[in-house]
């Protein structure tokens, strides 16, 4: 099946550009001049967004926020795509949600490149949670020990089969980059990750996710998982690991 990508930019050339040249790379490509045209159509027929960041009165990152907090559009990848390149604006850009941030001036062969490696990634799914075995004096709550449904630490449970997080009885929202990394350093505890393992395995060692992407995202990872966020440890040149100790 064919994939479907929403360009939204104020500029009408730049949109003309990335349609042409997304379509002949094979893709279904809609175009959206503000993010309040975008808000007008189904968004939840996309598989994913190109989001321009200076727009009239909306800008792209209260389209991205929007779309984030949409229950039908909340997994949907997100590129932005802006001449903000500054590392305030990455920050908040990664902090919404997003998967991948490129600078203008691009190459339409760069774009294309990020696009097919976000993709990928989502259509991947999450890692490695169908075979699963914790060690146990960590488990909380487990289903079926032979095929494991749950993983935790004290109260903060991850729920494998729907993919949900929780801090006792409260469910704590995760992006889909956040539930991984956390999946994965408790799937492991007390063992240190480099970056490098990380990028591998979240991010399917994608060349163009920096080392910084990963701290962004152990940043926010850990301001939603308190009182464990001192549980998710940085090994100063090697690395993270989340402690039971």
């Amino acid at each position: 099946m064919t994939e479907r990508i929403l360009v939204v930019d104020d500029e009408e050339d730049l949109c003309e550009i990335l349609q042409y040249n997304l379509e002949k790379a094979g893709f279904i490509v809609d175009v959206a001049y503000s993010a309040e045209d975008a808000l007008k159509q189904d968004l939840s027929v996309y598989r994913l967004f190109l989001l321009d960041v200076m727009m009239g009165e909306m800008s792209g990152f209260k389209l991205g926020s929007a779309i984030k907090k949409s229950d039908e559009t909340a997994n949907i990848p997100i590129i932005y795509l802006t001449a903000k390149d500054t590392e305030n604006d990455k920050l908040t850009g990664f902090a919404i949600g997003a998967d991948d941030y490129i600078s203008k001036p691009f190459s339409i062969n760069e774009v294309i490149a990020r696009v097919k490696a976000v993709l990928k990634r989502s259509s991947q799914g999450f890692l490695n949670t169908k075979v699963i075995q914790p060690d146990l004096h960590i488990l909380e709550s487990i289903a079926d020990t032979q095929n494991a449904e749950s993983i935790g630490f004290d109260k903060l449970i991850l729920n494998l089969t729907n993919k949900t997080a929780f801090i006792g009885d409260n469910e704590i929202s995760l992006t889909k980059k956040e539930y991984e990394l956390l999946s994965l350093f408790l799937q492991k505890p007390d063992t240190v990750l480099s970056r490098e393992q990380l990028l591998n395995s979240v991010w399917d060692g994608d060349a163009f996710v920096l080392d910084r992407t990963i701290d962004v995202n152990i940043t926010r990872l850990r301001k939603k998982i308190v009182p464990y966020d001192k549980r998710l440890t940085t090994r100063q040149g090697y690395g993270y690991f989340f402690s039971t100790k």
